[in-house]
């Protein structure tokens, strides 16, 4: 168990000498300040069990600096100190956010007190947040990415760290597939680190660039390891905070191992169900054709015969008769997938003439269309017709998402040596956690018209060529699609 830390902040270095001899003969570790500058340095370099603050410092007051303190570690008790004459002040800061306050000159059972409750306080914030954040990943259901970034927020919480990342090993590489937290830049750093953690097989710490650390342990599923979990942190960290994550990461990979088996259970009851469509749909086939051709001859008929409401009708009954046939069409697809007829693609050129496609069949409500097509891209080993499908569906349904307009963004990229990256990204309603956790299921739609057959055809199609189809979603923050592909095929 480590030493509790203590940072004490006050401009009078008397008082900084005495308040020192106190708590170390508490057993805290105490570190010293003589103003706010300093102050912010030591709480940016580490972290801190508790901490007291001077009221009335200049030229920034001790509130101020409970607040920027705040600010990076929200959980920190604060002590302020002041004069007897200033509790008044010292009240209201309790009521700003201060634990409590501390009155000058210093009562020794007073200030034992105090700090002690402010501590034990620290300790069970501390257990709370591990065990809510532990019974929310556990008790996490949905889709596969929606339980990992449950995994990476409750581990940014119960951790205090900046950020947080699951990488999970696919086909031998390692792969982000969730983050929280306040950074934002590249992942790259944290998986090399994560590597390290898989190879060594238990909780480690890796030093990273301008002295950040990263902490990481492996994630254990089916006597494997199956990924990493990983945060990072600009403060150094102790022993304890390696085994609260080791804790933690064992629960993120029972709800991993869990998410795992129940997706690999949906998947075959949707394949059987598949089967059993496409075995229907054969038999449908012969009688749709029969209707088409006698609703076409109705409609002829009733032209000669003059009786335009008469056509009008049937005309309806054909396009219903199409409509059910090419429902027919997509059931027996996603019964009975046909094999790839691979063959080196221009990826851009694929995007390019499927954006203009899906352009043709929306009606223009204002959308700006941004493309971003890496030049660079090699050719891809693909099928290039079922690829076509694939794209299609995933512009379409972008469109159709921004009926009141907003930005529609297609990106391809390379994602790492033998993989590239497509993304469709719309700026439109978003959608709700049922919504993604059911759109891959067979004939699942929002859509009046739709069948419920896009999506799931979609993912059976880019995972036949050795890829997969992650979607992120929230609702009024639109919805991003990455479709991530083999440049060569497995």
């Amino acid at each position: 168990m480590r030493t509790a830390r203590a940072l004490v902040v006050d401009d009078d270095p008397d008082i900084l000498a005495v308040l020192q001899m106190r708590l170390e003969s508490m057993g805290l570790d105490v570190s010293l300040a003589g103003s706010h500058h300093e102050a912010v340095r030591l709480l940016a370099a580490r972290g801190f069990d508790v901490a007291l603050f001077d009221l009335r410092m200049e030229p920034v007051n001790g509130l101020k600096l409970m607040e920027d303190a705040h600010a990076q570690h929200p959980r920190m008790p604060v002590l302020i100190m002041t004069a007897h004459g200033t509790i008044d002040n010292a009240v209201e800061a309790v009521r700003q956010g201060a634990f409590d306050y501390l009155t000058k000159p210093f009562v020794p059972e007073e200030l034992r007190g105090k700090v002690g409750r402010a501590l034990s306080e620290r300790r069970w914030a501390r257990d709370r947040t591990l065990l809510r954040a532990v019974g929310e990943t556990l008790g996490s259901s949905g889709t596969m990415d929606r339980i990992l970034d449950t995994i990476a927020q409750a581990t940014v919480e119960a951790t205090e760290a900046e950020r947080a990342a699951v990488f999970l090993l696919e086909g031998g590489r390692l792969v982000p597939m969730a983050s929280a937290g306040l950074g934002g830049g590249s992942l790259d750093e944290l998986a090399e680190a994560a590597r390290a953690v898989i190879d060594k097989k238990m909780p480690a710490m890796v030093s990273g660039q301008e002295g950040r650390m990263m902490l990481g342990a492996p994630l254990f599923v089916g006597g494997g390891a199956a990924g990493a979990l990983m945060v990072e942190t600009p403060i150094e960290p102790t022993a304890e905070d390696l085994e609260l994550l080791a804790l933690f990461s064992s629960q993120a990979a029972v709800a991993l191992k869990n998410a795992r088996e129940l997706e690999r259970l949906r998947s075959g009851a949707l394949a059987a169900l598949g089967r059993m469509a496409a075995q229907v749909a054969h038999e449908l086939r012969n009688p749709l054709g029969g209707l088409k051709l006698f609703a076409e001859y109705l409609e002829h008929r009733l032209d000669q015969a003059a009786d335009p409401e008469g056509a009008d009708v049937a005309r309806k009954i054909n396009r219903e008769i199409d409509h059910m046939t090419e429902l027919v069409r997509e059931i027996t697809q996603f019964g009975r997938p046909s094999a790839l007829r691979r063959g080196l693609t221009t990826l851009n050129g694929l995007l390019e003439s499927c954006l203009v496609l899906a352009q043709a069949r929306v009606k223009d409500a204002g959308i700006m269309v941004v493309q971003e097509l890496d030049p660079s891209l090699p050719p891809v080993s693909l099928d290039h017709r079922e690829m076509r499908k694939v794209f299609l569906n995933l512009l379409v349904n972008a469109f159709e998402a921004m009926q009141g307009g907003g930005t529609l963004t297609l990106r391809s990229r390379l994602a790492e040596p033998g993989w590239v990256e497509v993304s469709v990204e719309d700026t439109g309603p978003g959608m709700s956690e049922e919504t993604r956790a059911r759109m891959f299921d067979l004939f699942f739609t929002t859509k009046e018209t739709g069948t419920g057959l896009g999506m799931p055809i979609a993912r059976s199609v880019v995972e036949q060529h050795g890829g997969r189809l992650e979607v992120r979603s929230q609702v009024g923050r639109g919805t991003q699609i990455r479709a991530l592909l083999p440049v060569e095929a497995p």
